[in-house]
């Protein structure tokens, strides 16, 4: 491919998908002054009316976007990271991880309401076994009294649903109302104690063809290397829970510093049932990793942990 022509992008075609290449497309665009063309892809999981962990989670999301690079029809593509299956695939790398976005969950309620305002009863509508384990987990210890309630649909759909009167409150991605310029709708932050994000959420993935050097260089160039450490033992730690990304896992790895300094990295994690009565939730600390396979590592030690403490008997169907 010539060093001018457009390079091509593949994404889905939902809004908060466009506006995610969108801003991708603008950085390749400044580094490389070369023309990038957004291509729509449609996937199983944006026509299927299924909920996404009956037709194998948010991975079908990205079965797509990987079939249209590996066809040559795209020259890379952006996931949610979230929504990547642990294992790389033959053929295509990983070429950049951004610096992420807020990881946090966050509620959209009505009448401006907090997580811990909402009256007794209270409906609250999520697509997630993660966050339906961690909010009724949550509710249980502090005496709140909730309804989880099974949702799907685009940002607009899940608002709408309290905007209707249907639910009393949505849970959705701080990142994505982020980038949708949505965020003032946001009516409470959820406090990662209260509810860890899934493994990688906030930040973003961009794939190509393993063979494109040329294109693996450029795209290197969007690289966070401490986003890319933290997202790489938050997906160890769910890949050693032999856990797909539909199970009911919660994984943050952040940076601890002393003043300016960061000295180490934490990462936390929590397997519940749905009905948030068992949960496993543990955490380890270690040094910043330096390279893929101690990040790896230190989301292999704390699996190992969860294990220990009956994590595997949580999740329910094992994504083998």
């Amino acid at each position: 491919m010539s060093k001018t022509a457009a390079l091509r992008l593949g994404t889905r075609r939902s809004r908060l998908a466009l506006a995610q290449s969108g801003q991708v497309a603008q950085t390749v665009r400044r580094i490389t002054g070369r023309p990038v063309d957004l291509v729509e892809i449609t996937t199983y999981g944006d026509t299927s009316r299924e909920h996404l962990a009956q037709i194998g989670g948010t991975g079908v999301f990205v079965t797509a976007l990987r079939e249209a690079v590996h066809r040559g029809e795209v020259d890379f593509a952006v996931h949610s990271l979230k929504d990547l299956p642990t294992a790389q695939p033959a053929g295509l790398v990983l070429a950049a991880v951004p610096a992420r976005e807020d990881p946090r969950d966050v509620i959209v309620a009505r009448d401006a309401l907090k997580f811990t305002d909402l009256p007794r009863g209270a409906r609250i509508g999520t697509g997630s076994p993660r966050r339906m384990a961690q909010l009724n987990g949550y509710a249980r210890v502090h005496g709140l009294d909730i309804e989880t309630v099974p949702i799907r649909g685009n940002v607009d759909t899940r608002i709408g649903y309290v905007r209707a009167g249907e639910l009393d409150a949505v849970v959705l991605a701080a990142a994505g109302l982020s980038r949708l310029g949505r965020i003032d709708e946001v009516t409470d932050f959820l406090s990662v104690d209260t509810v860890l994000p899934a493994p990688g959420q906030g930040a973003l993935a961009i794939e190509c063809a393993a063979d494109d050097a040329d294109l693996i260089a450029v795209l290197g160039g969007l690289d966070d290397p401490r986003t890319r450490a933290a997202v790489t033992a938050e997906r160890s730690l769910l890949a050693a829970l032999e856990a797909g990304c539909s199970a009911p896992v919660g994984a943050l790895a952040d940076l601890l510093a002393d003043g300016q300094i960061v000295k180490e990295m934490r990462l936390r994690g929590v397997v519940g049932t749905p009905d948030g009565s068992r949960m496993v939730q543990l955490s380890t600390t270690g040094p910043v990793p330096e390279t893929n396979d101690q990040a790896m590592a230190l989301g292999r030690e704390l699996a190992t942990e969860m294990l220990a403490q009956g994590a595997a008997g949580l999740m329910g169907e094992r994504a083998h």
